[in-house]
């Protein structure tokens, strides 16, 4: 021990004052790491937590804003480790803050729209309107959510593309997938079918879904038959909802009614219009139907 003291008093001042700073310095990083692995820590302790003891819905939205949490704290402590660390080299930060009020002057006008932005995110957060694995709408686009964060959304569309939408531009928000939702069946039939009927063979479908051990979970209730929601051209056309859980399963429930929908109106003959072209060539004045001529113009191969 004698031995380090004396190594130590031996040391040019100006060394020991060198070493003393870069101790300081990584001191400051490594307590810098230690906290971020405790927070990123804790986070992922309290999303376990929620997982045991909530619902779907409820572990959505805290795996949203852990997400939030996480980046936040660690920006917080890297803007306060490198403070410390400038400090330790004899940096004053004072200046730096006082030449960035002046620049912040100077581009708070350019700022205006990422202030927006951050500001439209916290309260997207703190009301819940969206999370991630949602489907949603927003500023005239749709898509999945695939991350949600102070400044923007992200969204993926059907085709896979991915749009990146601020949050200072989101007005309105259409969650598709909160809660449950309505599979909306609109089915066209012939106007010499009847109405009754085609109503009732949809009634036969939803009930034999609902047996179906593949589908049931995904049908809350059963079927609510609308009526006849319009005259179309060629078709009178039904309508009928069928409510479901989880609500982002609306789109396949849909689909499989309709594939079973039209092979039980093949079955029973109902028939399904399909657009078509009649062709009057007018009469003579006996009444009698004029010649109607036809041409085939063979086309280039």
């Amino acid at each position: 021990m004698q031995d380090l003291v004396s190594f130590y008093r031996d040391i040019d001042p100006e060394t020991r004052a060198v070493a003393v700073q870069t101790l300081r310095i990584v001191a400051i990083l490594v307590l810098a790491w230690v906290l971020q692995a405790v927070s990123a820590r804790l986070i992922r302790l309290f999303r376990a937590y929620v997982d045991r003891r909530t619902g779907g819905d409820e572990v959505a939205r805290i795996e949203t804003l852990a997400r939030v949490f996480r980046n936040t704290a660690a920006i917080v402590i890297v803007i306060v480790a490198g403070t410390l660390v400038l400090g330790e080299l004899g940096i004053s930060v004072a200046p730096i803050l006082a030449t960035a009020g002046v620049a912040g002057v100077a581009i708070g006008f350019g700022a205006q729209s990422l202030i927006k932005n951050f500001l439209g995110g916290f309260f997207i957060l703190l009301d819940d309107q969206i999370r991630q694995g949602d489907v949603v709408n927003v500023a005239g686009l749709g898509g999945l959510v695939e991350e949600v964060t102070l400044r923007y959304v992200r969204l993926r569309n059907f085709d896979g593309h991915v749009h990146f939408v601020p949050n200072g531009e989101i007005t309105t928000v259409t969650n598709m997938t909160r809660g449950f939702a309505q599979a909306v069946i609109d089915a066209g039939i012939a106007y010499r079918e009847d109405p009754d009927e085609g109503l009732a063979v949809m009634r036969e479908v939803a009930r034999a879904m609902r047996a179906d051990p593949a589908w049931q979970d995904k049908l809350a209730d059963d079927i609510e038959i609308i009526g006849v929601e319009r005259w179309d051209d060629s078709a009178v056309v039904l309508r009928a909802r069928l409510k479901v859980v989880p609500p982002i399963q609306q789109w396949n429930v849909r689909r499989e009614f309709l594939k079973r929908l039209k092979k039980a109106y093949d079955e029973r003959g109902i028939e399904i219009p399909y657009p078509h072209l009649t062709v009057y060539a007018g009469s003579n004045k006996d009444g009698s139907a004029p010649p109607f001529k036809l041409e085939t113009i063979p086309g280039n191969r």
